[in-house]
């Protein structure tokens, strides 16, 4: 499984250094809309799984507000307050989830996946129009964290994060990933002569968020009854399985590059 799961990041990170550095920009904005789309119509399977009327209607409310996102990107007023918004919401989360098992209304769960895929794709297109190298930055921040509380937490993890929503998680895990972004933010400040001491708590804010990201999309899975949210990639399931962290790390991101002097 391992192996699968390797090759498939391989092969992903591939087409994504495509999308970000080769493709023309109007390609690149309609496949991030595409993916967001794709989470969308998994998201929809939290709600009313058997009902495929219902699954598109959401799908088609998300398309119509990504349009509408997509005109306001200009507006750096608009989007600032939506990804403040969104801030807000991942604060919520962050308790939501050391309370869990909750009921979730259907409502709510047709709320918070507004609230975790449109300000996604601003932050995303905003930090892609920026520079794509700063989208990447906080990809990297991403996987780095991952990886390190993947591996981290499989040697050493004995205690559980949140064993009611992903009891593979353990407290040894997030500090080892947290090590990992450490590194990696000591090493990029060196390389852009940013000061650590502004880039080593922002880097290590947007890694904490992200692990926020990845516990609230897994509780809303736990909740359903489903372990991933789909099967678009060998070994690592959904598009929402694979960008979970990210729709929680990339608002705090794009709102706080000015403040570290990455912008």
């Amino acid at each position: 499984m391992l192996k699968l799961r390797v090759l498939t990041a391989v092969i992903a990170l591939g087409a994504l250094l495509v999308v970000l550095f080769v493709l023309p920009p109007v390609i690149t904005q309609l496949v991030f809309a595409a993916l967001i789309l794709a989470g969308a119509w998994e998201w929809s399977g939290f709600l009313q799984p058997e009902k495929a009327a219902v699954r598109l209607a959401y799908v088609g409310l998300i398309a119509a507000l990504l349009a509408a996102a997509s005109v306001g990107l200009a507006n750096e007023f608009a989007v600032g307050v939506v990804l403040k918004i969104a801030l807000a919401w991942w604060l919520i989360a962050l308790f939501w989830v050391f309370v869990f098992p909750t009921p979730i209304p259907k409502l709510a769960g047709w709320i918070c996946g507004v609230l975790v895929l449109i300000p996604a794709y601003l932050a995303i297109m905003s930090l892609y129009s920026l520079q794509p190298a700063l989208l990447l930055f906080v990809l990297i921040i991403v996987w780095v964290a991952d990886i390190g509380a993947y591996f981290t937490g499989k040697r050493f993890g004995k205690v559980k994060l949140a064993p009611k929503i992903s009891p593979g998680k353990t407290w040894e895990g997030v500090f080892g990933g947290l090590l990992a972004v450490a590194v990696l933010a000591l090493v990029r400040a060196r390389w852009l002569e940013i000061d650590i001491v502004v880039l080593l708590p922002f880097c290590l804010a947007v890694a904490i968020i992200s692990i926020v990201g990845d516990l609230t999309v897994s509780m809303f899975k736990r909740n359903a009854g489903v372990k991933d949210s789909g099967r678009l990639f060998p070994g690592h399931g959904g598009v929402l399985d694979r960008i979970d962290s990210v729709t929680a790390a990339a608002p705090l991101f794009a709102l706080g590059i000015g403040w570290v002097g990455l912008r």
